[in-house]
C-alpha cells in the first residue's frame, strides 16, 4: 500500500495499515512531518463552539485521540489542563453555550479577563509522534510527479507499484486533478521560546501557548491564511510572523525574559466547508456521462457514481490535524479493509455532488 504525504494524516493511516500487517510505502519529498505538521503545536483539544457538524466531529475525535496517544505513545504525550479564554464577546457566548451542553468534565478556573473554560487535555510532540507512527513504513524521500493506474496497479513515478494508494498531500499541488476537489491552504507558524514565565496550562486565546517544559514553551497559530509557498511572489517573512505571535501571546500573559529558540513554519490544508475529507475519489468524467444519474436530485445514490479504483484521500483537517488524524485514519482503514461506509459528510463525494449540479452533462462530451 502506498501513502503519498508524510504529515500527521499520512503517518496516522500508515500506522493503522501497518498494524494490520500491510506493507506500507510512504512518499514525501521533505520526509516525516517536514511541512505543516512539523510546525504544529499539536494541541489535543475539542472545538469550543455552540453547535455544528465540525464541533460534534471534534468532540468525538478529541476523546478518541487523547486515549489513542495515551495508550500507544504515552512518552510523547504531555497531559495538562487546557484553558480556553474567550477573545471577544461572541467567543464568550460560545463558551457559555458549550459549558451548558458538554459531556466533558470541566475544571475549576477563574479568569478576570473574559469568559473561560478548562478541561483535562494534552499536547503531543508533533514530529516525534509522526515518526513513531511511520516507524513500520518504508519512507521514500522524493516528490511524486506521476501517478498512473495501469493493468490493476498504481504506478508511482514510473518506478514503484502499489495496489492501493492514499493521498495525504495537504494543500499542495494535487496529483489527481479533479475540478470538484478544492482545498485551501492555511499557513502555520510556531516558535519555541525560553522564558522565565511559568505556565501550567495549554492556553488558547489569540494564539496557542503550551505548558512550560524545562524553561521553554511553544507559541503557535494557523495565521496568514493568504500565504501559499507555491504561489507567493515573496518568501514568508519569519521576523514579522514571529513578532505577531509574541504580540498576540502578550495579550494573554506576561512573558518575561523571552528568547526565541526555533521557528517552525508550514502549510496546513482545510476544505471549503471546514469538514475534513476521507474516502474514495469520484471519476468526474465517467460519472457525469452516466445517463442513469439525475444530478438535479438532492438525494443521490452515490453507489451509482464511478470511482477511481483503490484510490483514497485523507485531507482537510486544517488546524485540528493532531486531534482528527488518529480518528479519521481508523475510519479510513475500516473502509479500505472491510468496506465500512464513511459518512457522506466526510467523504469527497459531497463536493462532487455539489459541483455536478453546476456542470451537468454533456460537460465531458467529446
Amino acid at each position: 500500500m502506498c501513502i503519498i504525504g508524510a504529515g500527521i494524516n499520512g503517518c496516522s493511516i500508515a500506522y493503522e495499515l501497518s498494524n494490520e500487517n500491510k506493507k506500507v510505502i510512504l512518499f514525501d519529498k521533505e520526509g516525516i512531518a517536514g511541512g505543516g505538521s512539523g510546525a504544529a503545536g499539536a494541541f489535543i483539544s475539542p472545538k469550543f463552539s455552540k453547535t455544528g457538524e465540525l464541533k460534534e466531529l471534534l468532540d468525538t475525535a478529541f476523546t478518541y485521540s487523547l486515549d489513542f496517544y495515551e495508550k500507544n505513545f504515552p512518552e510523547l504525550l504531555t497531559k495538562s489542563p487546557l484553558l480556553h479564554i474567550a477573545k471577544d464577546d461572541k467567543d464568550a457566548q460560545a463558551l457559555l453555550s458549550y459549558k451548558k451542553d458538554t459531556t466533558h468534565k470541566l475544571l475549576e478556573y477563574s479568569s478576570e479577563l473574559n469568559e473561560s473554560i478548562s478541561i483535562d487535555a494534552g499536547i503531543v510532540d508533533a514530529k516525534s509522534v509522526c515518526e513513531a507512527m511511520a516507524k513500520s513504513a518504508k519512507l521514500v524521500r522524493q516528490t511524486v510527479d506521476s501517478l498512473v493506474y495501469d493493468d490493476g496497479v498504481w504506478v508511482i513515478n514510473e518506478t514503484y507499484y502499489a495496489k492501493e494508494v492514499v493521498l495525504a498531500t495537504g494543500a499542495y499541488k494535487q496529483l489527481i486533478k479533479e475540478p470538484y476537489i478544492k482545498l485551501r491552504g492555511i499557513w502555520g507558524h510556531r516558535i519555541d521560546v525560553k522564558t522565565t514565565t511559568k505556565n501550567p496550562y495549554s492556553i488558547h486565546q489569540f494564539v496557542s501557548i503550551s505548558p512550560s517544559c524545562n524553561g521553554q514553551l511553544a507559541i503557535g497559530a494557523t495565521h496568514n491564511v493568504h500565504y501559499h509557498p507555491e504561489s507567493a511572489k515573496e518568501p514568508y517573512n519569519i521576523e514579522s510572523g514571529r513578532e505577531e505571535l509574541l504580540e498576540k501571546a502578550s495579550r494573554t500573559m506576561d512573558l518575561e525574559n523571552v528568547e526565541v529558540i526555533t521557528d517552525y513554519v508550514g502549510l496546513r490544508s482545510g476544505s471549503t466547508d471546514y469538514m475534513p475529507l476521507i474516502g474514495s475519489l469520484v471519476l468526474s468524467r465517467e460519472t457525469l456521462n452516466n445517463t442513469s444519474i439525475n444530478f438535479e436530485m438532492k438525494k443521490v445514490d452515490y453507489n451509482k457514481y464511478t470511482y477511481y479504483p483503490n484510490l483514497y484521500m485523507i485531507n482537510g483537517s486544517a488546524g485540528y490535524g493532531f486531534v482528527l488524524a488518529p480518528y479519521l485514519a481508523k475510519l479510513l482503514k475500516e473502509h479500505m479493509l472491510s468496506g465500512k461506509e464513511i459518512s457522506e459528510r466526510l467523504s469527497p463525494v459531497r463536493f462532487f455532488a455539489r459541483w455536478a449540479r453546476k456542470n451537468k452533462k454533456p460537460f465531458y462530451k467529446e
